[in-house]
Formats: C-alpha cells, sequence, structure tokens
C-alpha cells in the first residue's frame, strides 16, 4: 500500500510539469522525508519548518542515536517540546506526530537503521534531508571523515536502494573551499581520492593520522572544510543517477523570522564569542574588521533547502549536481567590525543577568598587542576570580571557561581575518523559479535582511534561548548595567591617574611641563575669579 501511494506521489507531484506550476507545500503534499541531523541546530528548524509549512506531509523520518542513558523517543520528545515547536502545539499539535525516530548512528555500518526501518524507508521516502556532520573545527581527523564522508557514502548507499526518491539534498558549507578566494557554484576537483582518504583513515593508528593531518588537509584551515570537500567530491562519484543538489551555507546564525526571531540553540562559532563578550568576560579577539562577515540565519538556509528539493525533483533527469552557495557577502555584506559593534551596542541595550564588567570588545590584527591584552583583559582577572572562588567554597571555573573560549577564538582567526567572493547566482535563479507567495513563505532572499534590527533580536535570542533568562528581567539587568558603566569609568579614570602618576615620577622633564601648566592653570583661575 505504502509502495503503491509513493508511486502515486512520485507520479503526480512533480513541481513543473510542462507549463502548470507546483506550489512548494504542494509538492510535499503525501510525501514522507528522511532527515540525518534533525537533532542539531538546523535539523530541528528544517522539522518544524516543514511541518508548518508543508501540512500535508505524511511522515518526517529523523535518525536518531541513544545519547546519555536517553533512547530516541525520549530526545524526539525533548525537541518536539521545545519553544522552537510551540507554533505548531499551538496551532495543529497532531502535527508533530508525523515525525518518526529512526534508530541509528551515521558513523556505523548502514547508518545503524535494522532492516525493517530500512525496508520502510526505502519504499515510502521520496525526499532526503543530509545535515548530519560533525561541525567542530578542530574535530580530529579520524572522526571528521568518519561522519562527514563514510557517513555520507553509506547514506548514498541507501538513497539507491530507495524506490522512488526524488531529491537528495546535502548540506555542506561555503568554506570548504576556503583554500580559494573565488567560489562558484560548482565541485572543485580535491587533491586526493576521497576513497583513498577514507582507506587511510580505517587503516592507520590514530597518532599518526594526527601528524598527517596538516599535509593533508593543505592550505585548508582544518578537519572539517576538508573533509566536507572531500564529501562534495566523493557525492559527484557515487550519486551517478540520483537527482541530488547540494545547499553551501557560510556562518549560520540565529533564526531571522521564523518560527521566532533569534532563536539559536547552541554557542557554535561567532556566538559562543558574543555571548562571553555580553557576560563582560571576553574583550579582544585577532580580527580584521573591514573583512565581510558572511553571515546567514539559519531559517534562511531551510527554506533554500526545501526549495532546493522542490527543483532538484523537476529536475531529474539531469544528473549534474546543482550547487546553491547559501551566502550573504555579495547581496547583503556586512563586516566584523559594524556586526561587533552592533552586538555590543545591544548587550547594553538588552543585558543579560550576572554580567561580570561592562561589555567592550576590540578587533585586533597585531597578535603581540592581542595576546598581551587578553592576558591581563582575560587570564588575571580568571585566575583572581577562581582564587575567590575557592575561598568561599565554590568550584574555580573561570581559567577553564577562559582556555574555553581562547582555543574557540583560534578556531575563528583563519575566518575573522579574511573574506571570500560566494558567487550565488544559482540561488537567485532559484527564487526566479517560485511564486511570488512560495517566496514569501520559503523566504532566502538575503538582500531583506536589516542587519540592525536581525543583531538585535539575535542579542535578545541567545539570552533567551541560550542562557534561559526571563524578558521580564531586563529592566532590572539595564539598571545594573548602568551602574557597570560607571564602575568602568572610574576604573578608566582611575587607570589614567595612576599611569600618568608613573609617568610623572619617571619623566623631570614631563615633571617640569606639568608644573608649568598646572602654574597656567592656576592663574587662569585667579583672573575668572577677579572679574
Amino acid at each position: 500500500m505504502a509502495s503503491k501511494l509513493s508511486a502515486e506521489v512520485r507520479h503526480n507531484s512533480g513541481p513543473l510539469e510542462g507549463s502548470k506550476y507546483i506550489p512548494v507545500a504542494e509538492f510535499y503534499h503525501g510525501r514522507s522525508i528522511f532527515i540525518t541531523g534533525g537533532t542539531g541546530f538546523m535539523g530541528k528548524v528544517l522539522i518544524e519548518k516543514l511541518l508548518r509549512s508543508c501540512p500535508g506531509i505524511k511522515n518526517i523520518f529523523v535518525l536518531i542515536r541513544p545519547k546519555r542513558g536517553q533512547d530516541i523517543t525520549t530526545r524526539l520528545t525533548q525537541i518536539l517540546g521545545g519553544p522552537l515547536f510551540d507554533r505548531i502545539r499551538n496551532d495543529n499539535a497532531d502535527n508533530l506526530k508525523k515525525v518518526v525516530p529512526i534508530n541509528g548512528d551515521i558513523t556505523l555500518h548502514e547508518l545503524g537503521i535494522s532492516e525493517m526501518d530500512q525496508l520502510t524507508i526505502c519504499q515510502e521516502v521520496s525526499i532526503v534531508f543530509h545535515s548530519a556532520a560533525t561541525v567542530k573545527f578542530d574535530e580530529k581527523i579520524k572522526q571528521s571523515v568518519t561522519i562527514n564522508m563514510v557517513g555520507t557514502k553509506q547514506l548514498l548507499d541507501l538513497c539507491h536502494r530507495m524506490l522512488f526518491l526524488d531529491a537528495l539534498v546535502h548540506v555542506s558549507t561555503a568554506y570548504c573551499n576556503c583554500d580559494r578566494k573565488d567560489v562558484c557554484e560548482i565541485i572543485y576537483p580535491p587533491p586526493y581520492n576521497p576513497e583513498e582518504i577514507i582507506q587511510l583513515v580505517k587503516w592507520f593508528p590514530e597518532d599518526m593520522l594526527e601528524k598527517l593531518t596538516p599535509s593533508l588537509i593543505g592550505n585548508r584551515p582544518n578537519s572539517y572544510t576538508f573533509t566536507k570537500a572531500m564529501a562534495e567530491h566523493m557525492l559527484l562519484k557515487e550519486a551517478k543517477d540520483l537527482p541530488v543538489s547540494i545547499v553551501r551555507p557560510s556562518i549560520v546564525l540565529s533564526s531571522f523570522k521564523e518560527p521566532v526571531s533569534g532563536w539559536v540553540d547552541n554557542f557554535n562559532g561567532p556566538t559562543g564569542i558574543v555571548s562571553a563578550v555580553s557576560k563582560g568576560f571576553f574583550r579582544t579577539i585577532l580580527c580584521e574588521q573591514s573583512c565581510i562577515a558572511d553571515l546567514i540565519p539559519v531559517d534562511l538556509v531551510i527554506n533554500l533547502m526545501i526549495t532546493a528539493a522542490w527543483h532538484t525533483a523537476s529536475r531529474r533527469n539531469m544528473r549534474n549536481i546543482t550547487v546553491y552557495n547559501c551566502t550573504s557577502g555579495i547581496d547583503n555584506p556586512i563586516t566584523w567590525g559594524s556586526f561587533v559593534r552592533m552586538c555590543i551596542d545591544n548587550m547594553r541595550k538588552h543585558p543579560v543577568e550576572g554580567v561580570l564588567w561592562y561589555p567592550t570588545g576590540n578587533l585586533r590584527v597585531n597578535k603581540a598587542l592581542n595576546f598581551v591584552h587578553g592576558l591581563f583583559a582575560h587570564f588575571i582577572p580568571a585566575l583572581v576570580l577562581d582564587a575567590c572562588s575557592l575561598v568561599v567554597g565554590r568550584k574555580p571555573i573561570m581559567k577553564i571557561v577562559q582556555i574555553k573560549l581562547s582555543k574557540a577564538a583560534t578556531c575563528l582567526q583563519y575566518f575573522t581575518n579574511a573574506q571570500w567572493h560566494f558567487r550565488n547566482d544559482n540561488v537567485r535563479n532559484l527564487l526566479t523559479h517560485l511564486s511570488p507567495q512560495d517566496r514569501n513563505t520559503f523566504q532566502f532572499d538575503v538582500s531583506t535582511i536589516d542587519w540592525q534590527e536581525y543583531i538585535e533580536r539575535y542579542v535578545l535570542g541567545f539570552r533567551e534561548y541560550l542562557f534561559k533568562q526571563n524578558p521580564a528581567s531586563l529592566d532590572k539587568c539595564r539598571s545594573n548595567m548602568y551602574k557597570m558603566y560607571l564602575v568602568h569609568q572610574f576604573t578608566k579614570l582611575i587607570m589614567i591617574a595612576c599611569m600618568w602618576r608613573f609617568l610623572l615620577k619617571k619623566s623631570i622633564r614631563l615633571r617640569a611641563a606639568w608644573k608649568k601648566v598646572l602654574n597656567h592653570i592656576v592663574q587662569v583661575m585667579k583672573v575668572i575669579a577677579f572679574l
């Protein structure tokens, strides 16, 4: 029965049948979807958007592995119970029942999926979204290859067995070709055969692999960008006649508008650094402020993925893989300097609870100066605070926090001190294929982003969703922020006075000049008093 239904859906639901336009939501009607990475940041937004904007969807099968003692049903229940799904729970809670957990693991043979579940997927699924990946920049090469390459290969094997597959959307990264400054929407030839890398990782001991990693990744900064580039080429070689498209987002941040503005659930990328600045214990980073920060809201990426699958299905007889650079740098650029300034302005306007110091930030290009500033602004205060914690019987954590932040900042330095030109002709072309209604429902036009408004919602978002702080506490936090400001300014005056006193002690000429200035001021005051 399921097989017959899928056959009918495949036959009747192409997005473009001659001159007839099939709306995106109608295209997904009656279809079953398979998602890897559904428990991640982007995966959650994808599930929510499909349920809300494509209500006729049949099932969404989500690959989930047991984690920390929780089975897959418990994990899915927790995800669907989060604030991201509030609108669906309020409007149509029954739609949540369409999400079906599939026990599996991207690192296991055949994705760890049981034969029965594989049969169900192969008979019912017609659209696949593959977003499972390790996004750790400093991940060891063995784990990165296993997840990003071997996992993709095993998913391809499963897709080849699907009876009615109309589209496979693979999520890559715009930075997989960061060894080039001008990046087109094509799959570039890699330095190695992907299969050789898989075999190398399979047979070589881990300590030897770690020594080989720098020579393997070459001009790329980490194993993440290297293995994502390898995975793209593997798709090109092994997808064969499968209908495949690749979506390459740049730096993914909180939601722009959907389902709520500012939603974010992790400290990855710039968010970890920015949130630490909002707390007042991170103040300097190596960054070229004039470089473009290629940021992209998560909901725009998801809308592009959904419409890319719709468009791929209409072109399933064409064997070339379409690549979409989902970026903002060409159509709506913002520099790192502007991004940081806007963030700090909004941190002061909408402060978080538990601020240790008045939020400030310095973008430096001099490594030595950044190191010295970090030593005095980050690590020495951390040691002082840890000593105070020990005195009062609390666990010292600030040194550990600063080490983690320093590590995260180091991982970001490659991307904050250079810029790329990501061409996005395919993304622009896809927009022209959408009706005005679909363009509005599945919005991914980055030129519509007002960065000032977006960043304000971004700051409010990590305050509410990451720090779990109630918006009702804002007034109290603003009052506290004003006190912090006064303390910050008073401290600067004290430091200037101490420095001036030190210089006066060390320089006879400076003391003589200062004495003349004071005498002149006294004379002027006498004249004013006489008048």
